[in-house]
């Protein structure tokens, strides 16, 4: 196993333990034998989300169908590990910006 797809199983577990909920799921599909499921579930879920402005659809399918096209294509594994690191950081660094803005907002207020 390549350097890649370590990183890439590993970003795979940090999204189970972040979001319990997928857990289930994320460990069913990555198994060999979900791959006939798979693969037209990461398509259907990728050409979805780029129709995310119509009401049923949304964004959140692109990332999704990436996610699980990355299983399938080894190419697209280092670039969607990559970009799964780069939102937690952006999303860590958001939320702790909010708590510092609400803490100096109660302290305002004391």
């Amino acid at each position: 196993m390549t350097r890649t797809d370590r990183r890439f199983h590993r970003q795979f577990e940090v999204l189970s333990r972040l979001i319990p909920l997928l857990r289930p799921a994320l460990t069913h599909l990555r198994r060999d034998v979900w791959r006939p499921v798979r693969l037209p579930l990461a398509l259907l879920l990728t050409l979805g989300g780029f129709f995310w402005f119509l009401p049923i659809l949304g964004l959140w399918m692109l990332p999704a169908g990436l996610l699980l096209l990355a299983v399938d294509l080894p190419r697209l594994r280092g670039p969607i590990a990559v970009l799964i690191i780069r939102t937690r950081h952006r999303f860590r660094r958001w939320i702790n910006k909010w708590r510092l803005a609400r803490q100096r907002g109660r302290s305002k207020d004391s």
